[in-house]
C-alpha cells in the first residue's frame, strides 16, 4: 500500500452507494444527522460495539472486531464475525430496519468479508446481515461482481476526498428517506438555475448603501 492512499473507512462505502453526495457530506463536513431511524441503529449496535468473545462448541463469535485491508486502503470495524472450527469465517452486520436485497448494505458486508480475508488468510464467499425489522439474517454473496463492486465504491470515495469536493445533490427518492435532507438541501441544489437566482438575490448589492461614500 502507498504511504499516500486514501484510506477509506467501510461505512463510506455504504453512504456512497446510497446517495455519493450523502457520503460527501458525513467525509468532508462531519455532517451526519441522527433521525429516529439512525437513532435506533445506534441503540442496535451499542451491544455488538463492544468488543467482546463469546465461545460455544464449535464456534467462537467475536464483535467489534476491527479490520483492514492494506491493498484496498480499508479500515473498519466488524459487527459479529463468526470463526467455525472448520476454519469457516462468517462477518455479519447488523441493521435497524429491514433488509433489501442488493442494497447498500451489503456492499459494506462483502468489504468486511474482503478485509477478514486478508486477516485470517482465508477466503469468504459468504455473508450476512442481520435485520432487526424482521429479526433474520440475510445471505449475501460475496462474488466477482461484488468484489468488483467494493473496489469501484473504494476508488469512488478515494476520489471524494482527494479532490475535497462534495458530489451534487440529486433530489430523488432516496432524500425522503435521509436524515441529512436538511442540510444536503437536493431539490434546491438539484436546480441550479433557481440556486444560481437565490444567490444573486441574496447577494445583490443594496443600491442604497452608503459604502461607496
Amino acid at each position: 500500500m502507498s504511504t499516500e492512499q486514501i484510506i477509506i473507512p467501510l461505512s463510506a462505502l455504504e453512504h456512497y452507494a446510497y446517495c455519493p453526495r450523502q457520503a460527501g457530506l458525513i467525509l468532508l463536513e462531519d455532517g451526519f444527522v441522527d433521525d429516529a431511524s439512525t437513532v435506533r441503529g445506534t441503540l442496535l449496535h451499542q451491544r455488538v460495539h463492544e468488543p467482546d468473545e463469546e465461545a460455544r462448541p464449535g464456534l467462537r463469535t467475536l464483535r467489534a472486531l476491527p479490520v483492514w485491508h492494506d491493498d484496498l486502503g480499508l479500515t473498519g470495524v466488524c459487527d459479529v464475525v463468526e470463526l467455525r472450527d472448520d476454519g469457516t469465517v462468517i462477518p455479519i452486520e447488523h441493521k435497524s430496519g429491514a433488509y433489501r436485497p442488493g442494497g447498500p448494505a451489503d456492499v459494506q458486508v462483502v468489504a468486511q468479508a474482503i478485509c477478514l480475508e486478508e486477516r485470517f488468510n482465508t477466503t469468504i464467499d459468504t455473508g450476512y446481515i442481520y435485520a432487526a425489522g424482521d429479526r433474520r439474517r440475510h445471505p449475501v454473496a460475496v462474488d466477482d461482481a461484488a468484489r468488483g463492486r467494493v473496489h469501484e465504491l473504494a476508488e469512488a470515495v478515494r476520489e471524494v476526498l482527494g479532490r475535497m469536493a462534495l458530489p451534487v445533490a440529486v433530489a430523488d427518492r432516496r432524500c425522503r428517506g435521509c436524515s441529512m435532507n436538511a442540510l444536503c438541501m437536493p431539490r434546491l441544489l438539484a436546480d441550479q438555475k433557481r440556486y444560481r437566482q437565490m444567490l444573486s438575490e441574496r447577494f445583490r448589492p443594496n443600491p442604497e448603501s452608503d459604502w461607496d461614500d
